[in-house]
């Protein structure tokens, strides 16, 4: 069988489009380390404070040097995230403004637009190379702590828990969000993280009783300072335990999980240690990537975006333990009923639910 060898043309074409896909991917990078920059300076709520500065203003108002403000101050005009008043003004006379959209995007923690998060993972995966080089070498896991990522992860989390949590995932388990309404709900989380979710339910639902568990030392400790901020630790505990070692014969009403069984070693533990956990009549939910149930070549920008998450982070970060199922963040529907079948369960229903990144399966039996 003979083939036909690509004109020259086609591949001067394939070699140009694809060196200014990877040009404009590598400016993109550039500049989104230039977010956190601002980020991490509070030069983004110093601008959208004070209004229209010049560097100097803005370096005085943040401690920095003038220098690099206005370094700062003309990339990021340049980069079409703040504008300028007066291009053709003397440098240290042009005034900066941060336009009120995109303020949004980058101050309003419990907006879905808040887009900081993924600018402060990108930065953040940038130190992970060589130990990720180790682990592609070596075929072992990173473990977590390692990333260093946990206030990333719970920031990145918090709009989703906030803008829908309370208002249309629970009231999607009715049974549940009776009780939850009535102040008789007994809620378990596993792999709470930071206890964003556990006290976004505990202040939604003045009476209930929430048991939060993590392995991480830093999450839990972080919950709990939450739940103590939002004076709501007399109903929420959290505690540092591997959910595989939970004992079972629970009386939960709900237990439930957010992007937790991707990452886990042993997704069928898990997953069976919380069918232990539940009342009689008690359900359990998972909440993890919404993915079509086939790869698809290429694909969209949020499948990209999971893929690039599970390269970095979470397949790493799941391989640690041996042995490991090593799922990845692109957990397909059919590899999370398995997973739930092999753990008992006899009923696995997706929620009609929507959410662009989230699916939530309901597992009963």
């Amino acid at each position: 069988m003979t083939t036909t060898a690509p004109a020259a043309d086609t591949v001067a074409t394939e070699i140009e489009t694809f060196a200014n896909r990877l040009f404009q991917d590598g400016v993109a990078a550039l500049e989104v380390l230039t977010v956190t920059i601002g980020h991490r300076l509070g030069l983004y709520r110093i601008l959208a404070e004070r209004g229209p500065s010049t560097a100097a203003e803005l370096a005085g108002a943040a401690g920095i040097a003038e220098r690099y403000a206005r370094e700062w101050l003309e990339q990021q005009a340049a980069a079409g995230i703040v504008s300028v008043d007066e291009v053709d003004a003397p440098a240290d006379q042009r005034r900066f403004r941060l336009p009120e959209g995109h303020a949004h995007v980058l101050l309003e923690q419990d907006s879905e637009a808040y887009m900081v998060p993924l600018s402060e993972g990108a930065a953040a995966a940038y130190g992970w190379v060589p130990m990720l080089l180790d682990a592609f070498r070596t075929g072992t896991g990173i473990a977590y702590p390692a990333f260093g990522i946990d206030g990333i992860q719970a920031a990145f989390s918090r709009p989703s828990f906030r803008n829908h949590l309370a208002q249309t995932w629970l009231p999607a388990l009715p049974e549940v969000h009776a009780k939850l309404v009535a102040g008789t709900a007994r809620v378990c989380e596993i792999g709470c993280g930071q206890g964003v979710a556990a006290v976004t339910i505990a202040e939604a639902f003045p009476s209930v009783r929430i048991d939060a568990y993590d392995s991480d030392d830093a999450s839990i400790a972080a919950a709990r300072k939450r739940a103590a901020d939002a004076g709501v630790v007399d109903r929420v505990r959290f505690e540092v335990r591997d959910a595989t070692g939970l004992a079972a014969g629970g009386d939960y009403d709900l237990v439930w999980c957010a992007e937790v069984i991707h990452d886990a070693a042993d997704p069928v533990g898990i997953l069976t240690a919380m069918r232990g956990l539940r009342s009689p009549d008690g359900i359990v939910l998972v909440v993890d990537e919404r993915v079509p149930d086939r790869f698809e070549a290429p694909a969209d920008p949020v499948q990209r975006l999971l893929y690039a998450i599970s390269l970095v982070h979470c397949l790493p970060a799941g391989m640690h333990e041996s042995p490991s199922a090593a799922t990845g963040t692109v957990m397909r529907p059919s590899t999370l009923r398995r997973y739930a079948t092999d753990a008992g369960f006899t009923e696995i229903t997706m929620l009609p639910v929507e959410h662009p990144q989230l699916a939530l399966y309901r597992l009963d039996g």
